[in-house]
């Protein structure tokens, strides 16, 4: 089996060049710019978050916690009546932190592939089979919830399906080091 302290570098590599590749995915090119529409009233709706000091968070309305409260008569109605919020805030953008936590991200995925590739990949093993088994398991990090986010959240179809291109893309990128340094 390979050992696992012998794939640092393909780790880390890989981790750089999701970076940079979701960088340009996200910053340059067009394909994300569509991802979140714009509220009608965007200025009062952010205004009632602030009268509301509504802190970090993630948040539904009509909130409802037992399923005695779901089932009362004025939250079926709340729910009938419609529309249902979800509401991620956050207080400031932070984008150092958020990139620098990105990149964490994507060494973490990379370890995970190399604990994963350290079990189950021969020594021996060509580039193909090694690029085949990181893949998936990149693939699964990076892309493996996105349905859910449209599913149980509401997050539009088009939206989830360019969240799994990216990570195929990123899978890819990373089955390509794990395949080109691993054996």
């Amino acid at each position: 089996m390979l050992e696992l302290t012998a794939l640092w570098l393909p780790v880390v590599l890989s981790a750089v060049l999701v970076f940079v590749a979701s960088s340009i995915l996200h910053m340059v090119l067009p394909f994300h710019r569509g991802d979140y529409d714009k509220l009608p009233d965007e200025d009062a709706v952010l205004e009632l978050f602030r009268a509301q000091e509504a802190g970090a968070g993630n948040y539904v309305a009509p909130h409802c916690v037992t399923p005695e409260e779901r089932a009362s008569e004025e939250m079926r109605a709340k729910l009938a009546r419609g529309p249902l919020l979800f509401a991620t805030v956050i207080p400031k953008i932070a984008m150092g932190k958020q990139l620098v936590s990105w990149f964490i991200f994507c060494l973490v995925i990379g370890g995970l592939v190399a604990y994963v590739a350290s079990f189950t990949v021969p020594k021996d093993a060509d580039y193909m089979a090694v690029f085949r088994l990181t893949s998936m398991v990149a693939f699964l990090g990076y892309a493996g919830a996105s349905a859910s986010e449209s599913i149980w959240m509401g997050r539009k179809w088009s939206t989830s399906l360019k969240h799994i291109v990216d990570g195929v893309i990123y899978s890819l990128l990373t089955a390509g080091v794990f395949g080109w340094l691993a054996v």
